[in-house]
């Protein structure tokens, strides 16, 4: 008897663990991965993860509601779902608060893991000296993103002063994962990549007005990027050759390639930094990003004896730094 009491305590002190969690950070939710789904859709008989095709709407819903109770956190309710680029948002309330679920058509749900939501995982993933970096006389970096999504707007804040003192040694790029999260993305990413294949001069410029955001507080986070078109004009682009762009299929195009990439690499999320071919580990303040992309070089450079910023930027938009460091990705 006291033994089940114990138990019922625990499983009391996790539940409002996870709501305070949402309560305290809702943006997390959307942006974790819970684990792989297709392991859990084998039990319920779906196998859409191993064989490649995709599952219906409603059998994604009720494997995610199934998995949830089968790690214990029973409660969720099944809201709506919503076709999203290459996945399904599922809504779902828990305790009166809206969760939304990102899952892909072939039964995955993109993000860390639920123990990151309990425990609030806003620590700096550790730097492992050791790991493995593929080095080379100039590198090829890339950092793989959405425009949309708070942890790879983080990112960007982070990486975009890196890009400017190395320009002449390193070759950085930002580019784009293979699918889409946030309803924006779809009509701010060709916009982005028409303007970094097109008119590269302008574009650092132009990101970082647009990720200045609309100063529009919520929740504590600005939500929304700069306006698109004033951010064209400040930087000097050229508005109607962007135009021509995503019109004539070049931003498609332009688009493709780095899903071909992204998926190549095998990336799974945003942010994701890859280095001559390898994904790598970083923090995401400039200093951290210098001393991992340093780690790179044959023969290290002057510019890695530069002093950058070490304060982590703050998710989503603006330019405020946050007390804590980030591991989430979309």
């Amino acid at each position: 008897m006291e033994e089940h009491k114990e138990e019922e305590k625990v499983h009391s002190k996790k539940k409002r663990n996870l709501t305070e969690s949402f309560r305290d950070n809702p943006w997390i939710v959307s942006t974790i991965v819970l684990g792989v789904f297709a392991l859990i859709l084998i039990v319920t008989g779906f196998t859409g993860g191993l064989t490649g095709k995709s599952i219906s709407a409603d059998d994604a819903g009720e494997g995610l509601i199934s998995y949830l109770d089968s790690v214990g956190y029973s409660g969720f309710e099944l809201q709506s779902i919503n076709k999203v680029g290459g996945m399904y948002k599922i809504n779902t309330i828990y305790e009166d608060e809206e969760v939304p679920f990102y899952v892909t058509k072939t039964g995955y749900i993109i993000g860390n893991s639920l123990i990151s939501i309990l425990e609030k995982n806003e620590v700096e993933p550790e730097q492992e000296s050791e790991q493995e970096i593929v080095k080379s006389n100039k590198p090829v970096v890339e950092l793989f993103i959405m425009t949309h999504c708070p942890y790879g707007t983080q990112a960007e804040k982070g990486f975009i002063p890196l890009m400017k003192e190395f320009s002449d040694v390193l070759d950085a790029q930002i580019r784009f994962v293979h699918y889409f999260m946030h309803e924006p993305e779809e009509t701010e990413t060709p916009r982005q990549v028409c303007i970094r294949e097109e008119q590269a001069d302008k574009y650092l410029d132009y990101l970082e007005c647009f990720l200045e955001g609309d100063g529009v507080d919520e929740g504590g986070y600005i939500k929304n990027g700069n306006d698109p078109s004033a951010c064209m004009k400040k930087a000097g682009v050229d508005e109607t050759k962007v135009n021509t762009c995503v019109n004539s299929g070049k931003a498609e195009e332009y688009y493709d390639a780095d899903s071909k990439l992204s998926q190549e690499y095998g990336v799974q999320g945003s942010p994701t930094l890859v280095i001559n071919g390898m994904i790598v580990s970083s923090g995401r303040s400039a200093a951290a990003y210098l001393d991992t992309v340093c780690q790179a070089f044959t023969n290290v450079p002057e510019e890695c004896a530069l002093s950058l910023d070490s304060q982590t930027p703050s998710p989503y938009f603006g330019w405020e730094t946050t007390g804590t460091t980030s591991a989430g990705q979309c």
